[in-house]
């Protein structure tokens, strides 16, 4: 047992770190470890053994051995720790009032403590007054000084007791914290370098660090070091709990050069999950809660979300003051690495009433500081577009862009919705991509196209009357645990022959016979329409549709767990009620009609011109629209999905509570940020590790691969057993898989027709639940 002395130093130890973290929070960031031209007066601190910095028991049995060379953590082990940000709590704080900065300007000397909001407003006006440059802005000083800074040693110490907890380094020869002077032999300064943890008997000293990068300021005493003959330091390991910068990969480089055989790497892949003090003022977020929900603070996504500007230029000023305040980059990383433009909702759990629903978005991740706006915007419109899904029936969910039917262009509750807008503005989109791409001097597939046409007696080419449309094609899900996994959501574009009555009037038009048309149904459908379908599919243009739509299929599977039983959404549910979910911002004046008048303007005007040998004229649009009535599926296995998306659930879970990715290589690799609609992110005032991660298994040199996917499965995921697909189960065209009941799980015939009309393209693959336990 540990002593009540070495509790008591511990605890105090803990003390100074949080009064410390507190004082970062108003002053910037000091030195933590610093290195000087000269020694200090004051002799080195001798440090203190680790098991009592940081209050663990004597006897604690490590989980995982500590590597002698370099290594890296399997991605099967992956996990989280917790820490406690002293300054999250004021992340809801707004500026205050001119009556109230006029009120505090006048205070010569800081409020006190009973006065917390005015001691922040009180610091920011003297940082302002200072440098009003930097932090005029109220938001941008609280984002960047009051909350990250005050974040940054928690966050360290939380991954340094993480390492020292998880390998067990609390024997008598582990000390943590202690200083060492190093004197560099070719410039003669002396710098005093402070060891994360250093074992005396063996003279190895770990150097952890909760980012991936080291600190520039910490340098100097590293390469003194590395430069010594003899020194009591006889070797060092640097621990990063993030894939490591170019930075550090440059420093370790220099290191090794000096120091040959005596420095490694440990890449112990972590997330931070950083919580807050209960009290301050925060701020709630009420993304995919139900109307009257009085929001909730933390997650994945509110964060970045929060620090998220609308415009790439407010985002460069954020984050290049930013970057001004914290030149070491200490901060973990913000929304500058998020391209929101491809955010996208890819999660939805279990809706229990009154426990609330996970949920998880992804983004594709980019270079640090090159993106980052939007993100208020695009998960705006995510959680307004799931709710007009909701509440509207499903017979609603169409639009329809055609000069013989402009009364049916769509419904009038669906039309004032930001997922109303985004279908119709995505159809007349449509219409000038397949001009577009109906332009022969373009591609030679077009080309083909025309010159393939029937001819009139004059020899012209007939122009083909069409109606082209999206629909979804065949989306692929993964129900697993209650909730469901949104896995591939494609959009099909197909064309048809159609007579329009009002169409200009075009030279070119012929009558076709049924041999005809079916013959240049299938050439248009062949050769151009293709083109536009990967348009839509890829193009940044169609990226709202896309999100949308996605959105459309996590509320169908919210819909039917609500048939079982009731939900939170339930009252929402075909209320046919969208005034919580309007059109908002530069769209809030938005009409349908504006969208078809400009429609028929290109009807009457063209969109594509161009002179060819198959006859040149002034060409225009189709008619059609965007049709979600289709519901094509697919099954997807557990043995496919645990092939392809491994790790997906694990990290899925993580992304609730802070950003995460889902461990795929290079381009396949995306963000992951999520939330819970009822909890929050109050701290229960311990930094100790929430889940207990499981052994990890021998690590692998870096650049090895640390998990095989073809091999036996992950040691945290038990293994599957019995047949995959279940007893008599198809795979994986078309019906759903045997269940082991007479009534399938997931779309049932009961509601087939429903979800016909309400589209989502959904695949299902329920959990068998048998007294075995096979899937």
């Amino acid at each position: 047992m540990k002593s009540i002395r070495s509790r008591v130093r511990a605890r105090l130890a803990s003390a100074v770190a949080v009064a410390a973290a507190a004082t970062l929070a108003f002053t910037g960031l000091p030195g933590l470890t610093s290195s000087a031209d000269a020694a200090p007066a004051k002799p080195p601190n001798p440090g203190m053994l680790c098991r009592d910095y940081f209050d663990l028991a004597e006897d604690l049995a490590a989980i995982v051995e500590m590597p002698d060379g370099d290594a890296s953590r399997a991605k099967s082990q992956w996990d989280t720790y917790d820490y406690e940000n002293p300054g999250k709590k004021w992340d809801g704080l707004q500026a205050p009032s001119d009556a109230n900065y006029k009120r505090l300007e006048l205070e010569a000397k800081e409020p006190p403590k009973s006065r917390p909001v005015d001691r922040v407003w009180w610091k920011w006006i003297r940082a302002s007054k200072k440098n009003p440059n930097a932090y005029g802005d109220f938001t941008y000083w609280r984002d960047i000084i009051l909350i990250k800074n005050a974040g940054n040693d928690p966050r360290g110490k939380a991954f340094e007791k993480k390492i020292i907890k998880e390998h067990g380094l609390v024997g008598d020869d582990w000390i943590c914290q202690k200083e060492f002077d190093y004197t560099d032999p070719d410039t003669g300064k002396t710098h005093r370098r402070q060891a994360d943890a250093w074992n005396k008997r063996t003279g190895q000293a770990l150097e952890i660090k909760s980012n991936g990068h080291p600190d520039p300021k910490q340098k100097p005493g590293d390469i003194a070091w590395s430069k010594q003959k003899e020194s009591p330091v006889k070797s060092l390991k640097y621990v990063f709990a993030e894939p490591q910068e170019k930075a550090a990969k440059d420093h370790l480089n220099e290191l090794r050069k000096n120091a040959p055989g005596k420095v490694t790497e440990y890449n112990y892949r972590s997330r931070r999950v950083e919580l807050a003090p209960g009290g301050g003022v925060r701020d709630k977020s009420t993304t995919m809660q139900p109307p009257g929900s009085k929001g909730v603070t933390g997650g994945g996504a509110q964060d970045l979300i929060r620090e998220s500007r609308p415009n790439p230029k407010d985002m460069k000023e954020f984050l290049d003051r930013k970057n001004a305040a914290d030149p070491n980059r200490l901060q973990p990383k913000g929304p500058g690495g998020v391209d929101f433009t491809t955010l996208d909702l890819r999660y939805i759990g279990k809706p229990v009433k009154g426990k609330g629903v996970d949920y998880s978005f992804s983004a594709k991740e980019v270079a640090e500081d090159t993106a980052g706006w939007g993100g208020k915007e695009k998960a705006q419109l995510i959680n307004d577009a799931f709710f007009t899904w909701l509440a509207l029936s499903p017979e609603k969910f169409w639009v329809n862009l055609n000069p013989d039917q402009p009364d049916k262009i769509m419904d009038s509750a669906f039309g004032k919705t930001d997922a109303g807008r985004v279908l119709l503005e995505a159809d007349l989109e449509l219409k000038r991509d397949f001009a577009d791409a109906m332009n022969p001097k373009k591609r030679p597939e077009a080309d083909q196209y025309w010159k393939s046409l029937p001819r009139n007696a004059e020899g012209v080419p007939c122009w083909f009357q069409v109606r082209n449309w999206i629909e979804p094609g065949t989306a692929v899900v993964r129900e697993e645990n209650g909730g469901i996994h949104i896995l591939d959501t494609p959009l099909k574009v197909k064309a048809q022959y159609l007579k329009i009555d009002n169409m200009p009037g075009d030279p070119y038009l012929c009558e076709f016979n049924e041999a005809e048309k079916k013959a240049t149904e299938d050439r248009m459908n062949r050769l151009i329409m293709p083109e536009v379908e990967r348009r839509v599919n890829n193009d940044p243009r169609y990226a709202d549709l896309r999100r949308t739509y996605t959105a459309r299929v996590a509320a169908e599977f919210i819909r039917q767990q609500d048939a079982k039983a009731p939900t939170d959404y339930r009252k929402v549910i075909n209320s046919n009620d969208v005034s919580s979910w309007p059109l908002r911002g530069e769209n809030k004046d938005w009409t349908r009609e504006s969208v078809y008048q400009a429609y028929l303007k290109s009807l009457r005007e063209g969109e594509q011109q161009w002179e060819h040998d198959a006859g040149g004229g002034l060409y225009t649009m189709s008619v059609g629209g965007v049709d979600f009535s289709k519901q094509p599926k697919q099954n997807m296995t557990k043995v496919r999905f645990e092939a392809e998306h491994r790790y997906l659930p694990r990290e899925t879970k993580s992304s609730v509570r802070t950003l995460t990715d889902n461990a795929k290589d290079g381009d396949a690799n995306l963000l992951l940020l999520g939330g819970n609609t009822v909890s929050s992110d109050i701290s229960g005032g311990d930094d100790t590790p929430g889940p207990k991660p499981t052994p990890t298994p021998t690590p692998t040199k870096p650049g090895e691969p640390t998990d095989n996917p073809t091999g036996p499965t992950d040691p945290a995921t038990p293994p599957a057993t019995g047949s995959s697909g279940g007893t008599g189960g198809k795979d994986p065209q078309g019906d759903l898989a045997d269940t082991g009941s007479s009534t399938p799980f997931g779309l049932i015939a009961g509601i087939a027709a429903a979800l016909a009309a309400a589209g989502g393209g959904l695949v299902w693959w329920k959990r068998r639940r048998t007294a075995t336990g096979q899937e």
